[in-house]
């Protein structure tokens, strides 16, 4: 392939230019607003699941709680109707008398063992909610964490992308000068060859895979047309002579 010096040239700003847009891509890619993102929704997610566990907790207790005050009602209302009734002189058997005050005192003390499972009951209860205050206001602290994550990220997002959007341009307007040939075939070896299609000799070496060639092989690109599109023999990249390539 032969191409003008020139256009062999303009490879090199468009490597330049492409080179550019792949440093930008990967400064897009490593953010570290990304990790932050990550581990700021793991925070986010394992405090959400900790929070439904609480108030699962909470809302188990508070019905336990529930169910024990009822049973100190029921053994109350049984105790006082049991009172009443003695009082009342309704009941004249002795034997009957002393089975309703034999009742009373073993309704006196079951009423006193279900108080304190109630008074234990409540402190778990309040041990519980106390831990769904805690976490549900972490939660919210990981939610703004997150939050602005996501915004410096995007802010960082708006400034690369207008910069890409810039040299984008900027390669465009190269671009359309290189012939289409050329461009085909650095187009290709940029895939191929790790985003680098073309490089400069530099005195006397590839700043491509920055291999130094022998006098012979210099030699023998010395002697190819100005015009000819010269080829690294070891990294197969466009090579593109220039006044500091040492030959």
């Amino acid at each position: 392939m032969n191409a003008a010096p020139a256009d062999q040239i303009r490879l090199l700003d468009l490597q330049a230019i492409d080179s550019k847009l792949d440093q930008l891509a990967h400064r897009r890619r490593s953010l570290p607003e990304h990790a932050e993102i990550d581990k700021a929704t793991a925070d986010h997610t394992a405090l959400k699941d900790l929070v439904i566990a609480a108030q699962a907790q909470q809302g188990d207790t508070a019905r336990e709680l529930t169910k024990a005050e009822q049973d100190v009602d029921q053994v109350q209302t049984r105790a006082a109707r049991n009172q009443q009734r003695m009082d009342s002189g309704a009941v004249t058997s002795a034997k009957d008398l002393e089975n309703l005050q034999h009742e009373i005192g073993s309704l006196a003390k079951r009423q006193s063992a279900l108080e304190d499972v109630v008074l234990e009951v409540m402190e778990r209860l309040e041990a519980a909610q106390t831990r769904v205050t805690e976490l549900t206001a972490r939660l919210e602290h990981s939610e703004v964490v997150l939050s602005e994550a996501v915004t410096r990220r995007d802010a960082a997002f708006g400034e690369i992308d207008a910069e890409v959007a810039k040299v984008t341009r900027d390669r465009e307007a190269v671009a359309q000068v290189v012939p289409a040939d050329l461009l085909k075939l650095y187009t290709r070896l940029r895939e191929q060859q790790g985003g680098v299609g073309a490089a400069r000799l530099y005195q006397r070496r590839c700043e491509g895979c920055r291999v130094e060639f022998a006098v012979s092989d210099l030699n023998a690109i010395k002697a190819e047309p100005k015009d000819a599109v010269v080829r690294c023999e070891n990294c197969g990249r466009i090579l593109v002579r220039t006044a500091d390539s040492g030959i």
